[in-house]
């Protein structure tokens, strides 16, 4: 196999996803919802989301801790808000449906919220709201996460996950603004990616025991420690802390599901993950006249564009542009797939019975 990075087209790593998950035992419709859904992540530099999650899904499903073909129930269902079940399935289908549940209530009295539990990875969180921006609507959307790595500002071990936070807000003129971050410095997989390729670590990602920056990669395969955003008190880790708790609080509180740093969290009944996600779609007709929302966040957009910046080469972006960006140019050239990754997914293929597409 070449040492090299290849470029294979989008619908080829669609096409190979979706062979993975149905040799898994996803049922054709949830493929259908989820597969698209983990290539966006890829079209969009996304990396750490996308077909690389591959390995770990079939980890954590060859080992029972989520279930391919759990069944989404409503279990509340009001005017403004809805809680659903997923049946310990992966998040990408019970998210789609939530999301969809929470713009259609926005559309009808202003507002939707609909929290989740019982779920599983749901991929990059501003998938979702821009679902909402696509019809005109602000989404908002939140999750839990599997592993407590992420260490609280003056802790000393991880109490937290890496709890992402995703805005989308439409627009006219412009593209939506779409904030998706993490409230950890980085996502568990870009280490989990370096670790793959064996390349070390930027200083301020992770840390030891006693608070030390780790720049080992391998370290993840144990469980390493990542700092809060900010990365340490001085640089405001105490505030991507907060975030954390937040977010903690809206995808758990709200749904029942389980906190990440609860004994045994993921492991405790066989077939579910227990994770709990929260989604957000509000309609800014309720508030003002139509379409003023959109020409006020696109006249915000536009004053961020014009502050000079301090490279003529590097224009000042707002959240969203440099993955709009990298979605353009990767529709063109293809989508990048390192060599230990590529490594790893044929093997896997001939290990589940999957075909093999990214030769």
């Amino acid at each position: 196999m070449s040492d090299k990075i290849q470029y294979f087209p989008v619908d080829i790593v669609e096409k190979q996803i979706a062979a993975f998950l149905t040799s898994f035992g996803m049922p054709d419709d949830y493929v259908a919802i989820t597969a698209p859904i983990m290539t966006d992540a890829d079209k969009r530099g996304i990396d750490t989301h996308g077909i690389s999650c591959i390995p770990n899904y079939h980890g954590r499903w060859t080992k029972n801790m989520l279930t391919m073909d759990g069944d989404i129930t409503v279990v509340r269902d009001n005017p403004t808000t809805a809680l659903l079940d997923a049946g310990g399935g992966m998040g990408y289908p019970v998210a789609h449906k939530a999301m969809q549940m929470a713009m259609e209530k926005a559309k009808k009295v202003g507002l939707g919220s609909v929290s989740v539990r019982n779920s599983a990875h749901y991929g990059a969180a501003g998938y979702y709201s821009r679902m909402a921006a696509r019809e005109g609507l602000v989404g908002f959307a939140t999750t839990g996460t599997s592993a407590p790595r992420v260490v609280p500002a003056l802790a000393a071990e991880g109490a937290l996950g890496t709890n992402p936070i995703a805005f989308t807000a439409p627009t006219k003129r412009n593209k939506p603004f779409n904030l998706d971050m993490a409230t950890s410095t980085v996502a568990s997989g870009k280490i989990r990616n370096k670790a793959v390729e064996e390349q070390p670590l930027p200083e301020g990602w992770a840390v030891d025991l006693s608070g030390n920056s780790l720049t080992d990669s391998s370290g993840y395969w144990d469980g390493v420690n990542m700092t809060s955003l900010g990365g340490t008190r001085e640089l405001g880790s105490h505030k991507g802390y907060g975030l954390g708790a937040m977010v903690e609080i809206l995808s758990c509180c709200f749904s029942g599901a389980s906190f990440v740093m609860s004994p045994n969290h993921g492991k405790r009944t066989p077939g579910t993950m227990e994770l709990g996600h929260f989604f957000m779609a509000i309609n800014p007709v309720f508030f003002r006249e139509e379409g003023a929302f959109e020409e006020t966040t696109d006249q915000l957009i536009d004053d961020l564009h014009a502050t000079t910046p301090v490279d003529p080469d590097q224009p000042v972006l707002v959240a969203g542009e440099p993955e709009d960006m990298i979605e353009a140019e990767r529709e063109k050239t293809g989508i990048p797939m390192p060599p230990g990754l590529r490594s790893k997914l044929e093997a896997l293929a001939g290990e589940c019975g999957a075909e093999f597409y990214l030769r």
